[in-house]
């Protein structure tokens, strides 16, 4: 009878300790996404997140053989959200700058930007300073477009800057807007939808060397190591290409 005892007492341990282990190796990764920046990030029409953040994220989750999670947060949130431990990465065609280096860490990018000028098709639409004087400009607000139109064009014509980039584009359709600096990828997408198909790039490209990274909490070190290993993974497998293919007719890498 002793001895049945024991065997009990040593079959529930095991069990006990099995459910611990397992508990202990779940590994779920939440991570942000602002849900209006297509084609990076949107909700769909099930009312899921999608895009081409999205599916970079789940594909990275995948080759570091984690459960993803994929949360929205407004933009303005996102970087508080994420130093609030709400999620514990930001995938979100986040732009690397040093203000932002002061308070999150980043991944190697995963991807590069350049920002771009859009106007109406069929008419001229300079864009250097002089020449805009006392035009309309639009861009998202607290964005690297944003803070370009600011800092370079601000004292000559007249900024609005929208919570969204959807927002952005309504004022730019409805004439609200002479034009908007934008980052190039997502207008790219828009000038391809019919919203967008009375409008065009104009001028050259604005390359300041933009870099698009992963955020992390600045002590979370080892994650950030994990997502740089899957973003080179992903590269070298192909599945970047694959991903990327879905969305632009050239790479974005």
């Amino acid at each position: 009878m002793q001895k049945t005892k024991r065997f009990a007492m040593s079959l529930a341990l095991v069990a006990s300790s099995a459910l611990m282990a397992t508990a202990a190796t779940a590994d779920t990764i939440r991570i942000a996404t602002e849900g209006a920046y297509a084609p990076f990030n949107f909700i769909d029409s099930s009312g899921q997140p999608g895009g081409f953040d999205v599916e970079i994220a789940n594909a990275l989750c995948e080759q570091m053989q984690a459960t993803c999670e994929i949360v929205t947060q407004d933009w303005d949130g996102i970087i508080p959200g994420l130093r609030a431990r709400r999620y514990d990465a930001i995938i979100a065609s986040m732009s690397i700058t040093e203000e932002r280096e002061r308070v999150v860490a980043f991944t190697e990018p995963y991807y590069s930007n350049v920002l771009a000028f859009v106007g109406p098709k069929g008419t001229e639409m300079p864009t250097d300073a002089d020449s805009l004087k006392g035009k309309t400009l639009g861009a998202q607000r607290a964005t690297i477009a944003g803070q370009y139109l600011e800092d370079t064009l601000g004292s000559v014509v007249n900024v609005r800057l929208y919570d969204t980039q959807d927002n952005a584009y309504l004022d730019l359709a409805s004439g609200r807007l002479d034009g908007m600096v934008s980052d190039k990828f997502p207008a790219y997408d828009w000038l391809t939808s019919e919203a967008g198909s009375a409008f065009e790039f104009k001028g050259e490209d604005i390359d300041i060397n933009d870099k698009i990274g992963i955020a992390v909490r600045q002590n979370d070190t080892a994650l950030k190591e994990r997502f740089n290993a899957a973003i080179q993974a992903i590269v070298e497998n192909g599945t970047y290409a694959e991903i990327n293919a879905k969305y632009f007719p050239f790479s974005i890498y």
